[in-house]
């Protein structure tokens, strides 16, 4: 069992450590390790295409993420709710289905809209409608799972002793699902960030986005710059993975 787990884990994480470690090659070919350099870094750095790609993608994945956890916490609380058989089929739906499928839909439907009235070219804001649609599923089942753990009495006691709906809500039910919520705010961020077919189809010609700008790259070879750009990549969502193991107990331990 050991064994079988270790080969596993080597499989998933062995090639992470070759890209990280051969982002800091002194070569460019990435055949064989040369010398330790910083410079690739400092290109990237220097790189104002790619960091202008960069920063869209983490403008659309904090807006993305932003909206898409208001929509997807307030679903997961209706899914729990509400046994409607359209709901889950309806908020389910986009991530259940292939992302090839859902970023054809999307653009045609954009396509469409835009012919009918004109004014939804695909561009930024198609590619934020499409990633919060996107992100929206997998914030609902987070905060339905958490909604499954809590006890129903509570807010039925809350609302015997005079409290409205909305305090109810706001001072037990929020404080509850908080950990939920966070933790799917933190999914729908990376999912945004680093997401590439649905921001393919939906960016339009003249889109700039960091999975588009890596694809564009290795289309020629996979340079020490790529594997750079894939390195600080892989550093945020490590790190996005240590902040929600840290905020998610503590809120935890202020909830109980």
């Amino acid at each position: 069992m050991w064994a079988s787990a270790g080969l596993t884990y080597l499989f998933l994480y062995l090639p992470l450590v070759i890209v990280v470690l051969y982002s800091f090659n002194d070569s460019r070919l990435n055949a064989e390790w040369v010398g330790f350099t910083l410079k690739w870094y400092q290109k990237l750095f220097h790189n104002e295409k790619m960091l202008t790609a960069a920063g869209n993608s983490l403008l659309i994945g904090i807006i993305a993420s932003f909206f898409a956890t208001i929509l997807g916490t307030l679903a997961g609380i209706a899914l729990h709710k509400y046994k409607l058989r359209l709901l889950p089929f309806l908020v389910l739906t986009p991530i259940a289905i292939p992302e090839l499928l859902m970023g054809v839909s999307l653009v045609i439907f954009f396509v469409i809209v835009n012919q009918l009235i004109g004014i939804l070219e695909l561009g930024f804001v198609t590619i934020l409608l499409s990633h919060i649609a996107f992100c929206i599923g997998f914030v609902a089942i987070v905060v339905r799972a958490r909604m499954q753990g809590m006890d129903d009495s509570l807010v039925e006691a809350a609302r015997d002793l005079g409290a409205t709906p909305f305090q109810a809500f706001r001072l037990i039910t929020l404080p509850v699902i908080k950990p939920g919520i966070i933790a799917g705010a933190l999914m729908a961020f990376t999912l945004s960030i680093d997401d590439f077919v649905i921001t393919f189809f939906t960016a339009g010609a003249g889109a700039s986005m960091l999975p588009l700008e890596i694809y564009s790259m290795i289309k020629i070879a996979v340079t020490p710059e790529v594997n750079a750009v894939s390195s600080l990549l892989m550093l945020l969502t490590l790190a996005l993975i240590v902040i929600a193991t840290k905020v998610s107990p503590s809120a935890l331990r202020a909830n109980s």
